[in-house]
C-alpha cells in the first residue's frame, strides 16, 4: 500500500512510447537525458500472457527463500533479474507483474514485513467518483481499476469468490455535500465523470436518503454516486499477491528478503550503473532495481546515493493519517462507501516541496466503509508529522465527531462503548508535493527506478503502476503515457 516498440526517425526513448485502445503513440518531449532503447533485457527476454491467479485452495507448498532476520543468518550473495527494494502494495505487485508476465527471477527486500506500512493501515476504497479526469493521475488510476475488476473476473471464473480472495466487493461510492455549493460542485463532479466515460448520477438529498438510509445531509445536500466503484480489503489482497508471487519460489524466479534493512548500493566500476542491493544480511545482484519504499524512498535514496554524483532529491514525505474501525456496531449499517466533498480539497492540496508552514497542518474529512468483518471504518486525517505514527487522541475525537454530522446514528453511542469498541489505525501517506507519484528511471541511471509517491492512492493505482514499470524496465510501449510520472524535472 508496476508493460517494447515502433521506429521512428527521431531519437527518442522507448519509454516516451504509449498505447492506448490499440494504437502505438510517441511522446517527442523525452523524460530523462539518458536513453535506454530497447530497455535492459532487450528482445531476448521471452513475455507470456498474463496469469492473473494461482489455485483458490491452500495446499502446503514449498516457502520461497526468506530470511526473516529473526535469527542469526550468514552473510549472501545472490542475483536475480530484478531486484525490489520495499514490500508495499506497489513493491509487490511489481514483483507479481514480472513473475506472471515474463520468465525474470524477482526478489523482494524490506526493512520489516508487507502491510507494516501505509498499505496495511488504508480503508481499502478503489474508487473514480473523488477522481478529476483532467490530472495526471486519471488514466494511470482508471487502468489500475480496470485491471483490478479483471483480475476479480479471473478469479471468479476459476471458481473461487474474490471477497473471500482478497475482500473484493462491488460497492458503488458517494461523494457528499452538505450546502447549495457542493451540490453545484457535485452536478459538474457527475458531468465531468460521465463525459470521461464512467457512470455516474447526480443525487437529491432525498434520493441520497433512498439509497443510504444512514447518511443526513440536510435538505439542500446531494451527493455524485458511482455504481461501479468498488472496495477491497488490503490485508487479504497483500496476502493473495505474496501466494502468487510464492508460486514462483520452487521454480527459484522468487525470493523475499525480510527484516533486512538496505545498507547500500554496489556500483559497478565498468559501467558505472548499480548493479546490487546490499542488506544487513546479503548482497543481492540485479539487472534492474526498483525502489518502491512508500514515504522512507527519499531519505532511503538520500543515503545510497550520497557518495555518487548522481543529484537526485525524491521529495516524498510522509503524510500522517488516523482511521478509526468501530467493531461491532451493528446499528448502522452502510450500503456503498461514502466520503464528504472536502475530502478532494485536502486530498488534492499541492504545496511547495518546503513545507515548514504545513508541517503540522491537519485536515479531517468524512470517509466511511464496511470492511470484510463487518465493522465500521471512518476517516480520515491528513497531517505533516514527520514519521511519527502515535495515536493522537484529539484526532481520534475528532474523526468521530464528524463522521456523527453526517450519520446521526453514531451519536446514540455512549463515550464508553466508544472507546471500548475501538481501534485505530495509523499510516504514513507517500506524499509528493505536486500529486502525483514518481515511476521511472533515476536520470543518468538506466537500471535504477523509483515507483513511489502515490500518497493514499497506492492500492487504487497499484496493478497500473505494476504494468508500468515492468513494461519501462523491459524497454515496451506502457499503455499509460509515463511521461508525467518521470523523476527528471520532479527530482533532479
Amino acid at each position: 500500500m508496476a508493460s517494447t516498440s515502433v521506429a521512428v526517425a527521431v531519437a527518442v526513448n522507448s519509454s516516451n512510447y504509449f498505447t492506448k485502445d490499440g494504437v502505438a503513440s510517441v511522446n517527442l518531449n523525452p523524460i530523462c537525458s539518458f536513453s535506454f532503447q530497447s530497455g535492459l533485457f532487450g528482445s531476448k527476454i521471452p513475455t507470456r500472457e498474463l496469469s492473473l491467479s494461482v489455485n483458490g485452495t491452500r495446499p502446503t507448498r514449498p516457502r520461497p527463500i526468506r530470511h526473516s532476520g529473526s535469527e542469526p543468518v550468514k552473510a549472501s550473495t545472490r542475483s536475480f533479474d530484478v531486484v525490489i527494494v520495499g514490500a508495499g502494495i506497489i513493491g509487490l505487485t511489481i514483483a507479481r507483474q514480472f513473475l506472471t508476465g515474463s520468465d525474470l527471477s524477482v526478489a523482494v527486500v524490506d526493512k520489516a514485513v508487507p502491510c507494516s506500512g501505509a498499505t496495511g493501515a488504508g480503508q481499502g476504497y478503489i474508487w473514480m467518483v473523488h477522481k478529476n479526469p483532467a490530472s495526471d493521475t486519471w488514466e494511470l488510476t482508471k487502468r489500475s481499476h480496470q485491471l483490478w475488476k479483471m483480475l476479480a473476473e479471473t478469479t471468479r471464473d476459476q471458481g473461487m469468490d474474490p471477497f473471500q480472495v482478497f475482500g473484493w466487493k462491488k460497492t458503488g461510492s458517494l461523494l457528499v455535500g452538505t450546502t447549495p455549493e457542493d451540490s453545484v460542485m457535485l452536478r459538474k463532479k457527475v458531468s465531468q465523470l460521465s463525459e470521461a466515460g464512467l457512470r455516474a448520477e447526480y443525487l437529491s438529498s432525498d434520493e441520497l436518503h433512498s439509497k443510504e438510509p444512514a447518511i443526513n445531509v440536510g435538505t439542500v445536500g446531494g451527493a455524485a454516486f458511482a455504481p461501479d466503484d468498488c472496495q477491497l480489503d488490503a490485508h487479504r489482497a497483500v496476502s493473495y499477491i505474496e501466494k502468487v508471487n510464492r508460486s514462483f519460489a520452487p521454480k527459484g524466479r522468487y525470493a523475499e528478503f525480510y527484516h533486512e534493512p538496505v545498507t547500500g548500493l554496489v556500483r559497478s566500476t565498468s559501467s558505472g550503473e548499480y548493479e546490487a542491493v546490499r542488506t544487513s544480511n546479503s548482497t543481492l545482484y540485479g539487472k534492474a532495481i526498483i525502489v518502491a519504499a512508500g514515504c522512507w524512498s527519499r531519505s532511503l535514496m538520500h543515503d545510497l546515493l550520497k557518495d555518487s554524483n548522481v543529484e537526485l532529491d525524491a521529495l516524498v514525505m510522509p503524510r500522517k493519517g488516523h482511521l478509526l474501525v468501530i467493531e461491532n456496531y451493528n446499528p448502522l449499517q452502510l450500503n456503498h462507501g461514502s466520503m464528504e466533498v472536502g475530502y478532494v480539497d485536502y486530498q488534492n492540496a499541492v504545496f511547495s516541496s518546503g513545507l515548514n508552514d504545513q508541517s503540522q497542518t491537519l485536515s479531517v474529512s468524512m470517509t466511511a466503509t464496511i470492511d470484510t468483518m463487518g465493522n465500521l471504518v471512518l476517516g480520515s486525517s491528513r497531517q505533516f508529522a514527520g514519521f511519527s505514527t502515535e495515536v493522537d487522541d484529539s484526532i481520534v475525537l475528532h474523526i468521530w465527531k464528524r463522521a456523527g454530522e453526517f450519520f446521526p446514528k453514531l451519536k446514540e453511542l455512549s463515550l464508553t462503548d466508544f472507546i471500548k469498541n475501538r481501534k485505530v489505525r495509523v499510516g504514513l501517506r507517500p506524499y509528493m508535493p505536486d500529486g502525483k507519484p514518481v515511476i521511472g528511471p533515476v536520470p543518468g541511471l538506466s537500471n535504477l527506478f523509483l515507483a513511489t509517491g502515490h500518497e493514499g492512492g497506492g492500492l487504487s493505482m497499484a496493478l497500473g503502476t505494476a504494468e508500468m514499470v515492468v513494461d519501462m524496465v523491459l524497454g515496451n510501449p506502457t499503455y499509460v503515457d509515463n511521461s508525467p510520472f518521470a523523476a527528471n524535472g520532479r527530482c533532479c
